[in-house]
Order: structure tokens, then C-alpha cells, then sequence
């Protein structure tokens, strides 16, 4: 038999389960921005192939495309050295635990009140 969830328990599991964009955009810019993250460094390489290759053309010289193929060896794709890496968004418990931290940094709302929604989140979550 499947029990029911109490409203607690979904609160509990959505605090600890769902996540929010923490880098500070808009939450539908990832979407794209990821691929196109992924997508740059590959037409770097195509570029870059391209423009060596394209000084190696006309009538076959080997010396033309020795150096050509040894300029393409030189420089390591950008694709493999990329500094860039996805990381996950932050658990929605944090992300509100900042929001109120945030709200009496600014002097908006009374620590001790905040404090003690923050603690309920925590208790919550154990």
C-alpha cells in the first residue's frame, strides 16, 4: 500500500529536491547559453583548421604541407583545453536561507525573525 505524503514531507522534499539558478541570470539564459558554450570551441578549431589548411593549397608541395600539418599539431584544440564546465543550480533551501540572510543584511526584516525561518527550513530538512 502507498502511503500519502503529508504537506510537511513535500515541503521537506521540495526544499531539499528542487534547485534555482544561483549565477544571477535569467533562468530560461542557460538554455541557450550552454550550447552555446559547447558549440564556441568546436568552430574555434574549424576556424583555426581551416585558415592553416588553406595556406597548404594549390599545386601539391610537400614542404607547403609538412609545415602546414606541423602548425596544426603545434596548437592543442580548444575543445580539449575548454576552462569552461557546467555546475548545478543551488538547492532551493539555500537559496532561501540567502534570501532572508539577504533581507537582513539590508535591513528589511529583524534577524531574530529571519533566524527562525531559517531554522524551520533546517529542521525540515534533517
Amino acid at each position: 500500500m502507498i502511503m500519502a505524503k503529508s504537506p510537511q514531507e513535500k515541503k521537506a522534499l521540495s526544499y531539499a529536491k528542487d534547485r534555482r539558478d544561483a549565477y544571477g541570470a535569467n533562468n530560461k539564459a542557460s538554455r541557450k547559453g550552454i550550447r552555446r558554450r559547447k558549440r564556441q570551441p568546436n568552430r574555434a578549431d574549424r576556424r583555426r583548421e581551416s585558415q592553416v589548411l588553406g595556406t597548404a593549397l594549390g599545386p601539391a608541395v610537400e614542404a607547403a604541407a609538412e609545415a602546414a600539418e606541423s602548425r596544426l599539431q603545434a596548437t592543442q584544440p580548444k575543445g580539449v583545453s575548454t576552462l569552461w564546465k557546467k555546475w548545478p543550480d543551488q538547492a532551493l533551501a539555500d537559496h532561501v536561507e540567502n534570501r532572508l540572510l539577504r533581507r537582513v543584511r539590508r535591513g528589511m526584516s529583524d534577524p531574530a525573525v529571519e533566524q527562525a525561518r531559517i531554522e524551520r527550513i533546517r529542521r525540515g530538512l534533517r
